[in-house]
């Protein structure tokens, strides 16, 4: 694989026109990368998108600055201020760091079925497989030791990371990122329990990614067992997720790392996930749905909103201490039914009035 292509260098007025901004300071100065404020230095452009970082940018070496209005007075650094900076610096970092594209064509030890359709624009790495069947799009880059199962279609330009597989009949959409080691279309979790045993019921659906999805490293989706199991268009899935069968989620979704998703789960469009969320199955999340790391969702979420189930951290001394007291939580509960019981009993009009107040 080629080494990444360099880009520019950009004058900072040059970047303010693709960014939408407006330049405070000397617009000619040349950029040629992206760095922290800490550690930018010349040729180097930062950002501050979050007022606690106030202080690195009163010292910053950077050439130049992205920042909002709010924060351009702050610095004399030739700046570029735009409503929202990170987004500004996701654009800026992409411009100066375009990704390889290696020459089309199949590599030396690549194996294609002969009735597999590959555009002659793609590229296919060394070692991996194309089945009986498989259409691969226009500019498609698929790098070594991707196993692209039978029937399966990938779209244009999609990226597709090495070691990663693809079982037979799943579809992905174009402008797709998937990454290395990540699994589509595996068996979901399907078992009927027996006297003897467990039976595995076959799962003949399918997985089905739309359009500019990210899945990351090592990332895990089930087929579904009848119906298919479908991420939608723009979502984008961290590194080490598991997906159950007949999942769906929605457009724009984002779900950060080991994130667990158990079967039948429907989540809707604009969801943010936190890490190591875990997701009971056959429940409803609707669309805006924000559930903080570590949160177990065990019901469904119909309404927007920021949903979380994790208790803060303490100490191990105060948290056991704590654990202690929700354990007997039931046992003061009968004890507070039980005295308010008592005190009806020998004052009647006293309890009505407690109760009230």
């Amino acid at each position: 694989m080629p080494a990444a292509p360099s880009a520019g260098p950009f004058t900072l007025d040059q970047l303010a026109h693709e960014c939408g901004g407006t330049v405070a300071g000397d617009g000619a100065v040349l950029i040629h990368q992206v760095n922290t404020l800490e550690r930018a230095g010349a040729g180097e452009i930062a950002f501050l998108a979050n007022p606690k970082y106030r202080k690195q940018l009163e010292g910053t070496r950077a050439a130049a600055v992205v920042l909002s209005a709010d924060h351009a007075a702050l610095t004399a650094v030739p700046r570029l201020v735009v409503d929202q900076p990170y987004l500004a610096y996701a654009r800026i970092a992409q411009r100066l760091n375009p990704a390889a594209v290696p020459p089309p064509g199949a590599a030396a030890g690549a194996q294609i079925d002969s009735s597999a359709r590959v555009a002659p624009s793609a590229a296919i790495g060394a070692r991996a497989v194309i089945g009986p069947g498989a259409q691969i799009g226009d500019a498609c880059v698929i790098h070594p030791g991707v196993v692209i199962g039978a029937r399966s279609s990938v779209g244009a330009r999609t990226v597709i990371h090495p070691n990663a597989v693809l079982y037979p009949d799943t579809v992905v959409g174009a402008d797709v990122v998937i990454h290395a080691g990540a699994v589509l279309g595996s068996d979901g979790f399907g078992m009927a329990e027996t006297a003897s045993g467990w039976l595995k019921i076959p799962q003949i659906g399918r997985v089905v990614v739309g359009d500019r999805v990210d899945i990351g490293a090592n990332t895990t989706i089930d087929r579904g067992a009848l119906d298919d199991t479908v991420i939608e268009d723009d979502a984008k899935l961290d590194n080490q997720i598991q997906i159950g069968h007949n999942v769906r989620i929605g457009a724009r979704t984002a779900i950060a790392g080991c994130v667990g998703i158990a079967g039948s789960v429907h989540i809707g469009k604009n969801c943010k996930i936190g890490g190591a969320a875990m997701i009971s199955g056959h429940i409803e999340i609707g669309d805006g749905v924000t559930i903080a790391g570590g949160t177990v969702v065990a019901k469904s979420l119909h309404q927007p909103g920021i949903y979380a189930g994790v208790y803060p951290l303490d100490t191990m001394e105060r948290w056991r201490h704590t654990a202690v007291r929700v354990r007997r939580l039931d046992e003061l509960a009968a004890r507070l039914e039980a005295a308010e019981k008592m005190l009806r009993e020998l004052a009647p009009d006293a309890a009505g009035a407690a109760k009230k107040s």
